[in-house]
């Protein structure tokens, strides 16, 4: 039953992000007279301090999240797939200049780094999109270096080598279909930290700008009317936390699944 709930929330988080444009949305309409409405028929979820209505802001930052933590994960699993796999299989100087960029990037806090790369670039989603990559793909190819070298002395993969297969062939064939299991898994909750950290960062100002509509900027501007208008923080606040707890349960669902040892303790169980 909660499986199906965190299914049916992300269903409607992407078809709201992809299809969004459809709808006859006005987020950055300015009505003087609905400041700080509260919800009623017109304004489902209320108005905001300039009018503008909640609702509509909210499926629009619900596409802004969404377009960033596709395009973070995709690049940072992208890159750190790569660079780790190319690294754990060629071996030498390369992978342990590797290790110490690894080691380099572990050291700190991910959010207070990507905090940093954000006030350096400036504000907006390109650079923050850009921070969160640059931040992100350590933990892919950590996880694909280590995957890698468990797998690459396996008979097929030496059978291979012996009839002279090329190695970026042997990486795409025999290699990347055995560690993508893990690979999916580690980028499905890397979908609910990236949401995290895109409203963290709109929240501070170094993400998406106004008049754009975020989760982490409606939070923000609704902080100062908490005890007046309070659905300016909740109705992003209960979006934000379903859309990352959704993920995260379809993450464990996803992780037992793949998961061929658990599958074989399941069956001996019954």
């Amino acid at each position: 039953m909660i499986h199906r709930f965190a299914m049916l929330v992300l269903l409607a988080w992407t078809l709201v992000a992809l299809g969004g444009h459809w709808l006859p949305l006005q987020p950055d309409q300015v009505a003087l007279p609905d400041i700080l409405e509260t919800p009623d028929r017109e304004h489902w979820l209320g108005a905001d301090d300039l009018g503008r209505p909640v609702l509509d802001r909210l499926l629009v930052g619900a596409a802004v999240s969404f377009r960033v933590s596709m395009l973070v994960v995709g690049l940072s699993m992208l890159f750190g797939v790569l660079i780790g796999s190319a690294a754990a299989w060629y071996g030498g100087g390369a992978e342990r200049v590797l290790v110490m960029v690894m080691d380099v990037f572990m050291a700190f806090p991910g959010i207070l780094l990507a905090i940093a790369l954000a006030g350096l670039l400036g504000p907006g989603i390109d650079n923050l999109v850009f921070a969160l990559t640059l931040v992100g793909w350590v933990g892919y190819a950590r996880l694909a270096r280590a995957q890698v070298m468990s797998v690459k002395q396996r008979e097929h993969v030496q059978a291979a080598q012996a009839l002279g297969t090329r190695s970026p062939r042997i990486i795409q064939r025999h290699l990347l279909p055995l560690i993508s299991a893990p690979l999916v898994v580690e980028a499905t909750f890397g979908i609910a930290a990236v949401v995290i950290a895109e409203s963290g960062l709109s929240f501070l100002g170094l993400g998406v700008q106004p008049p754009d509509a975020s989760w982490g900027s409606m939070i923000r501007d609704g902080v100062r009317y908490m005890l007046v208008a309070p659905h300016l923080v909740l109705a992003p606040g209960v979006a934000l936390m379903l859309v990352v707890l959704s993920v995260n349960l379809l993450g464990d669902q996803l992780r037992d699944w793949l998961d061929v040892r658990s599958g074989q303790r399941g069956q001996e169980n019954r």
